[in-house]
């Protein structure tokens, strides 16, 4: 996309040269060109003069770079969505980080490319012992998305699971759940961790599974013995068919189940769902 971008901006250049420019081509002409651009280059192409940017704005460019199932996560995540959007304004509104079912799930697309990324906040797992406050707190934190993240003080049994249902756009995605060991602090602005009661992780992988209600589902034994550092821990990938209309229902859970010993000090964020060529983003794992 990037060469559609500049070479653009030569024939801009060419053409000024003979007293006249791309610009005084029509605007249905340079929308059908900006259909071969990425957003963020018809954004930057929209600022170069009013025909660029009246065709910058036209339905179809920007509804070539919407989720194909669009109205259908509008649905599932707004309760009042204005129905005079524009197709650009609809996009930028899809960007943001948009919170949804009391707030412990959100959504957002790429802007660059308009993929769809959904996070799913640790409130909205069923987490063993969380209600007594000798094993677990929610604790605040501006390290995550939701303000605040599940605090496991010790535990003989650890056991997260959870269930989601959405109207995936086509594609194939990767989960992770973000984990951090030991508690996170900071001091005089500076990020710290006390690993000192961290206990019981190096025993045994901890298991990542997920499955879907189509019958893709995969178990991922991985040891979480990185302290001090949010890590995102692969639970699998699973593929939505461009035929498919229906939401896609998942459940998934991460689970460390040992009676001889305890399990200590870990927070949990969240599940994060990502398009699977989004990989290289996350943390390593």
């Amino acid at each position: 996309m990037g060469s559609w971008f500049s070479t653009l901006f030569n024939m801009e250049k060419s053409l000024e040269l003979e007293s006249s420019s791309l610009g005084d081509l029509p605007e249905g002409c340079l929308a059908s060109v900006l259909l071969f651009l990425d957003p963020l280059e018809i954004c930057n192409l929209a600022r170069v003069n009013r025909r660029f940017c009246g065709a910058s704005s036209v339905d179809f460019v920007w509804l070539s770079k919407l989720p194909p199932n669009y109205d259908a996560i509008i649905h599932r995540v707004f309760d009042d969505f204005p129905s005079t959007l524009c197709k650009k304004d609809v996009y930028a509104r899809l960007c943001k980080q948009n919170f949804f079912d009391e707030g412990t799930k959100v959504v957002w697309l790429d802007k660059r490319t308009g993929k769809l990324c959904l996070s799913i906040s640790s409130k909205d797992m069923i987490i063993t012992g969380i209600d007594d406050q000798r094993y677990w707190n929610y604790i605040p934190t501006e390290e995550s998305r939701f303000g605040m993240v599940a605090y496991l003080h010790q535990i003989w049994w650890f056991k997260a699971n959870g269930e989601v249902e959405f109207p995936f756009p086509p594609g194939k995605y990767s989960m992770f759940f973000r984990v951090h060991l030991g508690r996170a602090s900071e001091r005089f602005g500076n990020q710290i961790c006390n690993s000192n009661q961290v206990h019981g992780w190096d025993v045994q992988p901890t298991q990542f599974r997920f499955s879907t209600y189509d019958g893709q589902g995969s178990r991922s034994p991985c040891f979480v013995d990185t302290p001090g550092k949010w890590i995102h821990y692969h639970a699998g990938d699973f593929v939505v068919d461009c035929h498919q209309t229906a939401p896609k229902k998942i459940k998934f859970s991460m689970t460390q189940i040992a009676c001889s010993y305890i399990e200590g000090d870990l927070c949990l964020d969240s599940l994060v769902i990502y398009p699977t060529e989004f990989r290289e983003r996350v943390e390593p794992f």
